[in-house]
């Protein structure tokens, strides 16, 4: 999956010179929380709900509202965005973008064409993609399991599910508790949890967790 297909588009932008009230107003009416920052078509920068926040003055503050609000509208985007700007396009891996996301500590990526923005990817969208890779609104079995890290042992296990008539929804596998092994999450229809149990028991070194999810 990439990330020109789960992305958000048409992404919506900022003018550099627009005045922060503005900037932040618009955010609020089309619910986003960052919006690349465009110049002449091209990305300069890129701005958050935070970033507008944090430029307003503090609620202790003794100026007057009349003070404020004149001294508001004299700070525009280009003012509090960040320029230093991370982005993908859009024939990154999905699971790239999460890496780059979750190392910068950052909650979306422009996507570029060239020099062009066609989208944005957030953690939102992340998120989505998630629910889907475990069946998160299908029906099924839900079973999670520490599994020797051995060749040969998903395909087994997956052949005996499938021969006693099961039909995986979802599958992952993550980090073990140490090298020799890993654990396993998957969804299964068209077999009842005690049938689930009673195949994939000998076969791992122990279930975590065994549910319906209706």
């Amino acid at each position: 999956m990439l990330v020109g297909e789960r992305m958000s588009k048409p992404v919506i932008t900022i003018s550099p010179d627009m005045p922060i009230v503005d900037a932040l107003n618009m955010m609020r009416r089309e619910h986003i929380r960052r919006a690349p920052v465009v110049k002449d078509g091209k990305m300069v920068g890129i701005v958050s709900d935070k970033d507008l926040l944090n430029a307003s003055p503090s609620p202790a503050t003794s100026l007057s509202v009349w003070e404020m609000n004149y001294l508001l509208s004299k700070i525009t985007v280009k003012e509090v965005m960040t320029k230093d700007i991370l982005t993908v396009t859009e024939d990154t891996p999905i699971e790239e973008a999460a890496r780059v996301m979750a190392d910068n500590k950052v909650g979306g990526l422009p996507v570029l064409r060239g020099d062009h923005v066609v989208g944005i990817i957030t953690e939102t969208d992340l998120f989505k993609v998630f629910l889907e890779l475990m069946g998160a609104r299908e029906p099924g079995v839900r079973l999670t399991a520490l599994m020797h890290e051995k060749k040969g042992q998903l395909a087994r296990l997956s052949q005996a599910i499938s021969a006693a008539g099961g039909n995986f929804v979802a599958f992952g596998q993550f980090i073990g508790s140490d090298p020799s092994n890993r654990l396993i999450t998957f969804k299964v229809a068209d077999l009842d949890l005690q049938q689930l149990k009673d195949i994939v028991e000998p076969m791992v070194i122990k279930i975590v967790d065994i549910r319906d999810c209706p």
